[in-house]
């Protein structure tokens, strides 16, 4: 086995594997991962991997030796008595007969010289007779067997259906513990939908006025249908989330992202700031004020953001000079501030965001950013401790670290606040989508996928 070396680049580690598995196919195995171009506004990045293929030694033909002697003919030539092996049977033949014209159809490209067909014709009868067999008992056991597959066929028919009713009464009693249910009646049609929500992480009291509502006001005609029922459910959960779409005009508009410690609001505004100052349909005058100067690491990677994507930027420390830095970028029609993360219980850092709100004198859109992987309990807590900041709307980050979104879902059911962006990874600013009601009930139900985002994009 001899091992051999290859490189292959992508603008992902995992394009570039791809690559290598459609030129080297499984034999392929990664020996290096490295990044050989960040990514930049302008540029993508280029990743480069090592791959190492073990093939196997191809054995080569010996060269023919031209020294070499051939000696079954030297002897021949050599001894008058060389006589060639006879082979054990003698094989005689007999004098050609002349066949009988057999008139053809004009030729196809699979014909098959028709003699050939009667020697096999003739030869099945001759077998058939040298074995006792009734030709006429070989078809009635062929119609037989046939019967049998068409037997066969229906019996997997109705398994297929009693699978599917089997599916229904397996959803329908997979909790069997009553009280969680509240005597909740279930119909068979409606466990398997209410199976999803409920590990969801949905809180339980939603889900069972939801799904009282789905049983009152759903046609009847649609009840006995398991898939009819999952789509009216999916319409219902729909209907029930509020989401903010993305305002295009060209007044201007201020964002503060408030929240707490941890849950992304510094990436989430870089990623805001590269959507409004490079998008595709509209490019809009951006700029950034920081109130986080507490965490030093904060504010140097939001400068860095900015010097990249050649935004102006201000850091602001007290709340007088808060009113000065809205004037100096009066001009941009975006201005987005990122601020301090504050516990829901640390009310002194509180009451300086509400002043710094209460003394800007201008309109100031607050979203309460919010990570998807608390609880559901927790989240409705932190929106309690921030609500007297008047939150406008919720921005939901962290899309791509959990398995469970019913707790987003309970947080928008309960707060009746808008939603308007989700953010499903780092990646600036790829990784922001505006928020949609039917995206976050797919994640709900079914679970966050990238199959699940590009659907959104359409």
């Amino acid at each position: 086995m001899a091992t051999k070396f290859y490189t292959f680049t992508g603008e992902s580690s995992i394009e570039a594997l791809k690559k290598a598995q459609e030129t080297c196919g499984e034999r392929a195995i990664l020996v290096t991962t490295k990044q050989i171009q960040a990514k930049t506004i302008n540029k993508k990045p280029l990743y480069e991997i090592l791959v190492s293929v073990e093939e196997e030694d191809v054995p080569q033909k010996p060269k023919p030796n031209p020294k070499a002697v051939n000696y079954e003919n030297a002897y021949s030539k050599f001894n008058s008595s060389y006589e060639p092996i006879k082979p054990k049977f003698n094989i005689t033949e007999e004098p050609a007969k002349e066949k009988p014209q057999i008139k053809t159809t004009p030729a196809r490209p699979y014909d098959v010289d028709e003699s050939v067909l009667l020697n096999i014709s003739e030869a099945a009868k001759e077998i058939s007779q040298i074995a006792n067999v009734d030709m006429s008992k070989i078809k009635a056991v062929d119609e037989q067997a046939h019967g049998v597959n068409k037997k066969i066929d229906d019996v997997a028919k109705q398994v297929s259906v009693l699978n599917e009713k089997l599916g229904l009464i397996t959803d329908m009693i997979w909790d069997e513990r009553a009280p969680s249910r509240n005597n909740l009646a279930i119909p068979p049609e409606f466990a398997s939908i209410y199976k999803a929500a409920k590990q969801s992480g949905m809180k339980q009291e939603h889900l069972e006025a939801i799904i009282n509502a789905t049983i009152e006001n759903m046609p009847t005609s649609m009840k006995a249908n398991p898939t009819a029922v999952k789509r009216y459910f999916y319409s219902l959960l729909r209907n029930m989330l509020p989401c903010r779409k993305e305002i295009n005009d060209r007044k201007q508009r201020i964002m503060m992202l408030v929240g707490p410690t941890g849950v992304g609001k510094t990436t989430t505004l870089a990623k805001l700031a590269a959507r409004f100052a490079y998008g595709s349909e509209k490019r809009y005058k951006t700029g950034i004020i920081t109130l986080d100067t507490y965490r030093i690491g904060a504010v140097e990677q939001l400068f860095q953001y900015a010097k990249m994507m050649k935004l102006p930027i201000l850091d602001v420390i007290e709340v007088e000079d808060f009113k000065n830095a809205l004037k100096t970028l009066n001009y941009c029609d975006i201005i987005l501030i990122d601020t301090t993360g504050n516990s829901q219980y640390d009310k002194e850092k509180l009451d300086k965001l509400d002043k710094f709100l209460k003394y800007s004198d201008v309109q100031i859109d607050v979203n309460l950013v919010l990570s998807a992987g608390s609880k559901v309990e927790d989240l409705i807590e932190i929106y309690n401790g921030f609500s007297f900041l008047d939150i406008d709307t919720l921005i939901i980050t962290k899309f791509d670290e959990t398995k469970i979104f019913g707790n987003v879902f309970s947080l928008i059911y309960e707060t009746n606040t808008p939603v308007s962006y989700f953010c499903v990874g780092q990646e600036v600013p790829d990784d922001l989508l505006e928020a949609k009601s039917e995206f976050l009930v797919e994640c709900v139900l079914e679970g966050y996928s990238k199959n699940s985002e590009d659907k959104d994009e359409k």
